[in-house]
């Protein structure tokens, strides 16, 4: 599944954006501020229903404007036509369409293209807190086995449910004879998650460290699952809960289950998040999401749209041509940036060029021509 054509409405700079993108590399040129990366997160925006850069969605709202609207036309590799569409305004629900008809969510919509992202400031991924990390591999479960994706809320609910018991039982309201039932329930959920979770990084891990190693990112990489609890299945995780009641109680929430998990970026066997420099870290994330585009292509038999926002500037000559050498094959890639020369082989006929400059995005005179 391939975006042909992005439509936006009253979206961050532009109050009118309608541009084409190539089947491969698109690169999307201009100075700094000109709006490149408002035009990817409008293409992720149309492509999940939310924002990839506020969690305030209102921010992706044109100054000014009432509400947002965005469409994105799609091809799929048999030649079939789709359509999505988003409408948001802020205190009202959004509006999502899948080929003409509303949906509750995209991200349950067959006909849409997976899509990863990059952005400069994604790098809390790597060096910031777990659940970071955490949100991030689910997000993977579910774009490679969209019916695991309920597992981590079914799992949610149950220890959320759990640690309102725990606060009933401190203030004395409820017995501790409750609790058993619910220390069941959250094994019964967490054994299946953290197992899931456990593919996913075993799934990531090998394409992870020769994406690595492609970059030059210096030493052995690796992506490792660190679960929280080692039970060989659901009885044996509810007898570690019950273990750890008392000091669950005096802390107030459940301190023990796969809500606890760490995936670890390393290098040479150290963390990147505590010893990686701030480029080494930019490979590792870059790494990450150029393995999850492989697995996710092996797993679901498409190659998710790749969205990357000033990455080469980053990068040395050398690290440039290896990583134009990975976009140039199956699949769509968008890439931003401020001078086409970053970008090896942007002058090539196959490549379409988008320049931004004064809240609008043209084709280049000579890929228009």
């Amino acid at each position: 599944m391939r975006v042909r054509r992005l439509r936006a409405r009253e979206f961050r700079t532009y109050a009118r954006l309608d541009v084409a993108l190539g089947a491969g590399l698109t690169v999307v040129h201009g100075r700094n501020g000109a709006g490149k990366t408002n035009l990817l997160e409008a293409l992720y925006f149309g492509c999940t229903g939310r924002s990839c850069r506020t969690s305030n969605e209102r921010e992706v709202v044109r100054f000014g404007a009432q509400a947002t609207h965005i469409d994105l036309d799609l091809e799929a590799a048999d030649g079939v036509e789709h359509t999505l569409a988003v409408g948001f305004q802020p205190g009202e629900p959004k509006r999502l369409k899948a080929d003409g008809a509303e949906v509750e969510r995209l991200i349950d919509v067959q006909a849409r293209p997976l899509v990863s992202v990059f952005l400069p400031d994604r790098l809390d991924l790597v060096k910031g807190p777990p659940a970071l990390r955490r949100g991030h591999l689910d997000q993977v479960i579910a774009a490679a086995w969209p019916a695991r994706a309920e597992t981590r809320r079914v799992y949610g609910q149950a220890v959320a449910q759990r640690n309102a018991l725990l606060a009933r039982i401190r203030t004395g309201r409820a017995s501790r004879a409750s609790l058993p039932a619910w220390d069941a329930e959250v094994a019964r959920h967490g054994v299946v998650l953290r197992d899931h979770r456990a593919e996913a990084c075993d799934l990531l891990a090998e394409p992870f460290a020769r994406a690595a190693g492609d970059l030059g990112l210096a030493g052995d990489a690796t992506l490792r699952y660190r679960p929280r609890t080692q039970a060989a299945d659901a009885d044996a995780f509810a007898a570690e809960l019950a273990e750890r009641v008392d000091g669950d109680l005096e802390r107030g929430f459940t301190g023990h289950g796969p809500h606890r998990d760490e995936i670890v970026l390393q290098r040479d066997g150290r963390e990147l998040r505590a010893y990686g420099s701030q480029g080494e870290q930019r490979l590792g994330l870059l790494s990450l999401l150029l393995a999850e585009r492989e697995a996710l292509a092996d797993a679901r038999g498409a190659v998710p749209l790749l969205l990357l926002d000033d990455v080469m500037s980053e990068l040395d000559p050398v690290r440039r041509g290896k990583l134009a050498a990975r976009l140039d094959g199956p699949g769509q890639s968008v890439i931003t940036t401020t001078d086409l020369a970053h970008v090896p082989g942007a002058a090539a006929a196959s490549v379409c060029r988008l320049a931004v400059r004064d809240g609008a995005a043209l084709a280049d005179q000579a890929e228009a021509a």
